[in-house]
């Protein structure tokens, strides 16, 4: 991929730039396997698009009300305008000209960190796979909401594929990207994003995948490997059913009774708007989700009844979940960078429940974590590249326990 801001050593945030990709999947694929256990059956890495593969983006905004920037800091804390970025989604890219023109028409000030001065501190835009936009302003302070709002027409006239606005306040000087107070101002309160067979309601600032393309192969292989494993359990659960002779004065009733087949239970933990849980969603399981944010399982909520999938959520700590639910059949982990941790890592290390799926976007903290669960053995990985041109690398593993 050909980046004219690397190449003027604008941006530094995509180190591979420049490496042939099939030499960054190499390399990727070699590191990740390095660091799990040896005997893994790993699957062929599944690829990116090299470009244009970004459905969420947070642009720094810096410059001036008149000449504002999307983009990053420099050194100095000042803008470095990256609008153009290759990473972009189509939808995306085309929308950030438009924001440019409107910040400065609306007279929305760029926060100036080495002053600590300005209202507008961030833009993050979503997109869905047709072109559909969520939009939501990181602000200072609510004074700027409401001129915000009196020129969300002209926005809305330029760009007329947004479906979702929202303003988030960030009144402190730190480096986050986002606040606790959302402010709606669309009617809209989610972006709907197709996966597959799955459709995600998206609110402002709920989590989902960088890479809609790669997401979707992330989420269909998870729900491959959860068919496959509980199948197998069925089928031998079925097996030895049949190698056993009732009594002959059994009635018809109490045989009926042994030999019915149970349903299964999944727990999705760290489920964020329900991506795992709803792909691993069949008539005769139990599925539930637990996260921590009221947004994202408020989204979940709603994509579960829009399918018609009896698939329940629940707002809480991914370390309190045993608390939610008995202990399943098949367990997914879908953590931040952090990890398990050794808290809940210690709750799965001594819990029954034969079958883990783990999903890492930091394959360092999932070898420490693999390391914390003894009893929990990977026999099956694949790398999903998120993030082509940078070392970040996805890793989905199923895990047995001994």
């Amino acid at each position: 991929m050909q980046c004219d801001y690397f190449d003027a050593g604008a941006c530094r945030s995509c180190p591979q730039m420049g490496v042939p990709y099939a030499t960054q999947l190499r390399a990727k694929q070699a590191r990740v396997a390095a660091l799990l256990p040896p005997g893994v059956a790993w699957e062929e890495p599944f690829a990116s698009p090299e470009s244009g593969f970004r459905t969420k983006s947070t642009m720094v905004v810096g410059g001036t009300p008149a000449e504002p920037t999307l983009g990053i800091l420099d050194a100095d804390g000042l803008g470095v305008d990256l609008s153009a970025c290759g990473l972009l989604g189509p939808a995306t890219a085309a929308a950030m000209p438009v924001l440019r023109e409107f910040i400065a028409a609306a007279g929305l000030r760029p926060y100036e960190v080495p002053r600590r001065s300005g209202e507008l501190k961030y833009v993050h835009v979503v997109e869905a796979a047709d072109g559909g936009l969520l939009v939501r302003f990181v602000l200072r302070s609510q004074g700027q909401v409401g001129r915000l709002q009196r020129s969300l027409p002209l926005l809305h006239e330029q760009l007329p594929a947004m479906r979702v606005v929202s303003v988030n306040l960030l009144p402190e000087h730190k480096a986050v990207t986002a606040g606790a107070t959302e402010i709606l101002l669309t009617d809209e309160t989610t972006l709907a994003m197709p996966f597959g067979e799955v459709t995600l309601h998206v609110a402002p600032g709920a989590f989902v995948q960088t890479n809609g393309t790669v997401a979707a192969a992330l989420y269909r292989q998870a729900g491959g490997w959860i068919d496959a494993d509980l199948a197998a359990r069925e089928a031998n659960r079925t097996t030895a059913a049949a190698g056993f002779t009732a009594p002959s004065n059994t009635t018809a009733s109490t045989s009926s009774t042994a030999t019915a087949t149970p349903s299964t239970s999944v727990l999705d933990l760290y489920c964020g708007v329900g991506g795992f849980a709803l792909h691993a969603a069949r008539p005769g399981r139990v599925v539930h989700g637990v996260e921590v944010s009221p947004p994202a399982v408020a989204s979940a909520r709603r994509s579960a009844a829009e399918m018609g999938l009896e698939v329940t959520f629940d707002v809480g700590d991914a370390t309190a979940a045993r608390a939610l639910a008995a202990e399943p059949d098949l367990l997914i982990v879908n953590p931040p960078r952090r990890g398990l941790g050794s808290e809940l890592a210690a709750q799965l290390e001594a819990m029954d429940t034969p079958t883990v799926i783990y999903s890492s976007c930091n394959p360092g903290s999932l070898a420490r974590d693999l390391a914390a669960m003894p009893s929990l053995k990977p026999v099956r990985a694949r790398l999903f590249d998120m993030f082509p041109q940078t070392d970040h690398a996805e890793v989905l593993t199923l895990l047995r326990r001994r």
